[in-house]
């Protein structure tokens, strides 16, 4: 799964993470995957840093069918606002929570991030380290 971190390195060639965004993808051999709040984060981001031109490459790449997009369920409700209350001294934001949620669903906790203090602290099922395969 990957993070806003992630795709803001990848998009922007002048992000101190940009070479190790794209030696990572090139050693990975399953799909990427990333939640609705990720993927607006980015959008934010890569408009603010990079321009219009930045942020439309990646949303092509999305049209494009390059990675999923995981759908939060109402039934996650309770769970995000449990994990942004749990995470409230980092704090945790809704990108994040709902990758904890991902991970939850999917039983994999393996992630691409530049945040290496909050995937750390966080756990997935309670007690599930992430492993970010970014800052290996």
């Amino acid at each position: 799964m990957a993070d806003t971190g992630f795709w803001v390195a990848l998009a922007n060639q002048q992000d101190q993470y940009h070479p190790a965004a794209i030696q990572c993808l090139s050693r990975l051999s399953e799909p990427l995957i990333t939640t609705w709040p990720v993927l607006t984060e980015v959008c934010h981001l890569l408009l603010k840093r990079c321009g219009l031109d930045a942020e439309l490459n990646f949303m092509r790449s999305y049209q494009q069918g390059a990675f999923p997009v995981f759908d939060l369920r109402e039934n996650h409700r309770d769970k995000l606002l449990l994990l942004m209350h749990k995470y409230a001294d980092l704090p945790m934001d809704l990108a994040d929570a709902s990758l904890v949620i991902l991970a939850e669903e999917s039983g994999d906790g393996r992630i691409l991030s530049t945040d290496q203090r909050d995937f750390q602290a966080y756990r997935w099922k309670n007690n599930q380290p992430f492993e970010n395969l970014l800052l290996l």
